[in-house]
């Protein structure tokens, strides 16, 4: 199998950080973009020493380039209470 280069926005969270344990756990490389807006650090802290994992502090709402061979777009506020706070990042 490949080794993939996988870029998971909103990889802090909830279920973005399941899917980043999945994919590492399945030997990919891993880019988490996130800016925190609802998720956490500490929900990527365990794979802070994977050598295949990269976590970089981003809104998407700015450009944000990169080759990846499978990306996996979760950024987006998923309770109401904080996309009418936000629309325009939602």
């Amino acid at each position: 199998m490949r080794r993939k280069k996988i870029l998971v926005t909103g990889g802090a969270g909830f279920v973005g950080s399941h899917l980043c344990e999945r994919l590492l756990d399945g030997g990919h490389e891993v880019v988490c973009v996130d800016n925190f807006f609802t998720g956490t650090r500490l929900n990527a802290l365990s794979f802070a020493g994977n050598p295949h994992f990269t976590l970089v502090n981003h809104d998407i709402v700015e450009p944000f380039n990169m080759h990846a061979d499978e990306i996996y777009h979760l950024a987006s506020p998923a309770s109401p209470i904080y996309y009418q706070l936000n629309p325009v990042q939602t």
